[in-house]
C-alpha cells in the first residue's frame, strides 16, 4: 500500500453508548452529557458487577423480506446503515451495485440471539420458530448489510478479536487500489452479550468502576456495544484514511508484548504509509483499555514515536471497548473531530500512573488542523494503527 493512494470517507455513522445523533455524541466527548456506561448486576455468572456501554435508544426492525437476518446485531448496525443510506445509493447509482464492496468487522455477530434461543430451549425444550444458527455467522452482519443495499460487490467480514474493524481499512483500501471497486461500506457491530462478558471475567480483565485508562487506580476494561460505518471511495472528499498500518508480534494468546514490540511497529507502518512524521499527528486515540499491561505498553510504544510532544488520550470510558467494533467507533470519533472541529476527548484520568510516560490529553486541547493516529490492538498481537485528517494532494 502506499499513503499516496487516496481513500476518501464519503459518510460516516456512529451508534454506540454516547448516542447517534451528532449533538448527542459532541456532548459527551466534550464532557457536557453522560453517555450510557451503567452498571450491570445480571450478566456475570458470578456474583459481582460490572459497567457496560449499552445502546439506550430503541432499534430499528429488520425489514420482512430480510427477516432472517432478526437479530440484536443486524438491528444495531441498521440504527447505523440508514443514517449513510443516502450516500450509500448515491454511489451505487454512480458505480453500480457489483462496484460497492462492504468488509464488516465483528467478534460476536449474533451471539446474543443465539444465547437467548438457547435459554428458551432450556426452560421450554424447542428454539424460537425464527432461530437459525446462520444469526451467529461473522458474516452474518456483511450480508445483511449487502442484501439490504441489494449490492452483488464483493462482500466479507473479518474478525481478528479487538482489531477487527480496523483491519477493514486496509482490506478496503486494497481493493480499491486494486481497481477491483469503486467504493467500499466498512465498519464494525458488536452488541453485548453474555458469553464475551463472562470470557473476560474468566480472564479478571473486567473493571466493577467506570475504567480509568492510564490512571495510577485503573483496574480493568468496560465492554460496549457499537455500530460504526463508513463510506470509503476515491471520489475527492474533505477527510480521508491518510494511512494504516499493522502488525502481529504473536507475543501471547491474549497478553500484550510487554515493550509494545508490535503496537511500534503498527504506528510506523501507518505513519510511512500516509507520508507522515510524528510532528503531523495531533493527538494519538490509544487503545487505552485501562489494564495494567496494555496501557503500561501501549504508553511505551507511542513514547518511543512522540515522545511527550503529542496528546494521548482514550475514549473508551464514553463507549466502553465495543470489541470487534472497537477501531471503527474510533474511527467515527477521530472523524467527528476533524469534521466538526472539536476539542479534543475528555479523559477519565485523575491520576496518571507512574509506568506511564506519555502527555495525556488536558481539558480545552484542540487537534490545531493535524491528524489523528488511532491505535486497537487485540489477542494474538494482532494490531492496527490507522490515520485520519484532512484530504491533501
Amino acid at each position: 500500500m502506499t499513503g499516496k493512494f487516496p481513500v476518501y470517507i464519503q459518510d460516516c455513522a456512529l451508534h454506540c453508548a454516547m448516542g447517534k445523533q451528532h449533538a448527542d455524541i459532541h456532548q459527551c466527548l466534550n464532557g457536557t452529557m453522560s453517555s450510557n456506561m451503567v452498571n450491570d448486576e445480571t450478566i456475570l455468572n458470578t456474583a459481582s458487577s460490572t459497567i457496560v456501554g449499552r445502546v439506550k435508544d430503541e432499534l430499528p426492525s429488520i425489514p420482512q423480506h430480510l427477516i432472517q437476518f432478526d437479530s440484536r446485531n443486524n438491528q444495531l448496525a441498521l440504527s447505523a446503515m440508514v443514517q449513510i443510506e443516502d450516500s450509500v445509493n448515491q454511489a451505487i447509482t454512480r458505480f453500480g451495485a457489483s462496484r460497492v464492496a462492504v468488509i464488516i468487522g465483528t467478534s460476536t455477530s449474533g451471539i446474543a440471539t443465539g444465547e437467548d434461543a438457547y435459554q428458551q430451549r432450556i426452560e421450554n425444550g424447542a428454539f424460537p420458530t425464527h432461530f437459525h444458527y446462520s444469526k451467529q455467522e461473522l458474516g452474518n452482519c456483511s450480508d445483511f448489510i449487502a442484501r439490504y443495499f441489494n449490492l452483488t460487490g464483493p462482500c466479507y467480514s473479518v474478525s481478528t478479536a479487538c482489531s477487527s474493524s480496523g483491519r477493514v481499512f486496509i482490506s478496503a483500501k486494497r481493493l480499491l487500489q486494486a481497481g477491483l471497486v469503486d467504493a467500499v461500506i466498512v465498519g464494525g457491530v458488536d452488541s453485548i452479550s453474555r458469553l464475551t462478558l463472562n470470557g473476560f471475567n474468566g480472564l479478571e480483565a473486567l473493571s466493577n468502576s467506570l475504567c480509568k485508562p492510564f490512571d495510577a487506580h485503573r483496574s480493568g476494561i468496560n465492554i460496549g456495544e457499537s455500530a460504526a460505518l463508513m463510506l470509503l471511495s476515491t471520489q475527492p472528499a474533505e477527510i480521508a484514511l491518510l494511512g494504516a498500518g499493522d502488525s502481529s508480534d504473536a507475543h501471547h494468546i491474549s497478553a500484550p508484548h510487554p515493550e509494545g514490540v508490535g503496537a511500534e511497529q503498527a504506528m510506523q507502518k501507518a505513519l510511512q504509509d500516509a507520508g507522515l512524521s510524528a510532528s503531523d499527528i495531533g493527538y494519538v486515540n490509544a487503545h487505552g483499555t485501562a489494564t495494567q499491561l496494555n496501557d503500561s505498553m501501549e504508553s511505551k510504544a507511542i513514547a518511543r514515536l512522540f515522545g511527550n510532544d503529542t496528546p494521548v488520550g482514550s475514549t473508551k470510558p464514553l463507549t466502553g471497548h465495543t470489541l470487534g467494533a472497537a477501531s471503527a467507533t474510533e474511527a467515527a470519533i477521530a472523524w467527528h473531530i476533524l469534521k466538526y472541529k472539536l476539542q479534543l476527548p475528555q479523559q477519565h484520568c485523575q491520576q496518571k500512573a507512574d509506568d506511564i510516560e506519555v502527555a495525556l490529553v488536558e481539558s480545552e486541547m484542540s487537534l490545531n488542523n493535524k491528524a489523528i493516529l488511532s491505535n486497537s490492538f487485540a489477542f494474538g498481537g494482532n494490531n492496527i494503527s490507522l490515520i485520519f485528517g484532512y484530504a491533501h494532494d
